[in-house]
């Protein structure tokens, strides 16, 4: 009996295993297509701020589905052209997820473009929905990530690499040739999100106290202010 009793055990543990949700990506949908009707999204413009929110209002994993569906719908011409890297960052993301690529919605899956001037930086970031992983379309670029405890995985990589940055954890990338740089990002998430680092901390509405960032990054509070100026 002891025998039977374990193999019992071990079929439910798989079925419940089977049964859970995946925590690698947005779950699977129990329809073909479901292309996002966009235009709601302009009659609620304080939702469309935080389009999360819209989301979890309507208890759908994405948005809601247009009725009149083209083929037009999954064509995104979002990433075809370099974007503009002039900025205190030397590098800039063009996306193509569900806010603009309806056709993505309930798919679980979502691109972009990164473009950086020389020396051009993606600063640390995470994606608290998606594993991402890039191909260098040209350039030279650092790129890395940390783990919880740690631990940097870093590497330069050249035209035609791929590198893939685990999903949640904090990253980043920095152009290290002498010329422009690009790479073409995939996600498994239509809407990845992502918190830079710097920006979360130092630029955040309402603002973080003072004295937390201080006490956190080890600095003075005049410091603290300095930076906070630089994150309007």
């Amino acid at each position: 009996m002891g025998g039977v009793h374990q193999y019992i055990v071990a079929a439910c543990a798989i079925v419940l295993a089977l049964a859970a949700p995946s925590l690698a990506g947005d779950p699977d949908m129990l329809q073909d297509i479901c292309v996002a009707d966009l235009s709601l999204m302009s009659r609620f413009p304080s939702m469309y701020r935080d389009p999360l929110l819209y989301i979890a209002a309507i208890k759908l994993n994405g948005f809601p589905c247009k009725a009149n569906v083209t083929a037009d719908d999954f064509v995104s011409a979002n990433l075809r052209n370099p974007g503009n890297t002039n900025n205190p960052n030397g590098a800039t993301v063009t996306a193509a997820n569900v806010e603009n690529f309806p056709g993505v919605n309930t798919l679980g899956v979502s691109m972009a473009r990164i473009d950086y001037a020389p020396g051009g930086l993606n600063p640390p970031h995470t994606h608290p929905r998606a594993t991402e992983i890039i191909f260098v379309l040209e350039g030279t670029l650092e790129v890395g990530f940390l783990t919880t405890d740690n631990k940097l995985f870093s590497k330069i990589i050249n035209k035609g690499d791929v590198f893939v940055f685990p999903a949640r954890l904090v990253h980043f990338q920095q152009n290290r040739g002498h010329g422009p740089a690009a790479v073409i990002a995939a996600f498994n998430s239509q809407l990845q999100g992502t918190q830079a680092i710097a920006m979360t901390l130092f630029g955040a509405n309402p603002p973080v106290s003072p004295d937390i960032l201080a006490k956190a990054f080890r600095i003075d509070h005049g410091l603290v202010h300095a930076i906070k100026a630089r994150f309007p």
